[in-house]
């Protein structure tokens, strides 16, 4: 990257990991800060949400598609993972009204742990790219893409930016 575009994404994810770090546990528990385990890339960390929107946004750059073009598409689901991905996101106005309702954005939080988790497993079984068909490639697009607009809109209303490239 750039260098002023590493810094803007460097600030994106210092600023992300300490507010999804405080965000993401239970009012009610005890909390420990620990700066190491907050910038980490695994687990339920903000860089780790906002690496996945990044990873979804870099198979549209690979693709040379743009991700419009896949919002009218009916995804077919086919494989156990597209399932689990497809009713995870279908959970999302739920996970927020939940949220609201109780004032608990860790709920939030482990919602979108817990899409991206969906996703990853996903993508790791179901070739996106390399589909064996277009038709099987389009519809695992508008998955993937859907994913990147869910974990967006979820990370904003927690006041995390979702960076497009890290």
């Amino acid at each position: 990257l750039p260098a002023d575009e590493r810094a803007a994404v460097g600030h994106m994810i210092g600023i992300g990991a300490v507010k999804y770090a405080d965000l993401s546990n239970d009012l009610a528990r005890d909390y420990v800060f620990d700066f190491d385990r907050m910038i980490a890339f695994d687990g339920n960390t903000g860089p780790y949400l906002q690496y996945a929107h990044a990873r979804i946004c870099s198979i549209f750059r690979r693709a040379e598609i743009d991700r419009m073009s896949v919002r009218s598409i009916t995804p077919s689901i086919d494989a156990p993972q597209e399932r689990a991905l497809a009713l995870r996101q279908l959970a999302f106005d739920g996970a927020v009204l939940d949220t609201v309702d109780k004032l608990a954005p860790h709920k939030l939080c482990t919602y979108l742990f817990d899409l991206a988790s969906d996703f990853t497993a996903f993508y790791e079984a179901c070739p996106v790219l390399k589909a064996p068909d277009e038709a099987t490639r389009d519809s695992r697009l508008a998955l993937c893409d859907l994913t990147a607009r869910i974990l967006e809109r979820g990370l904003g209303l927690l006041g995390i930016e979702a960076p497009e490239r890290m």
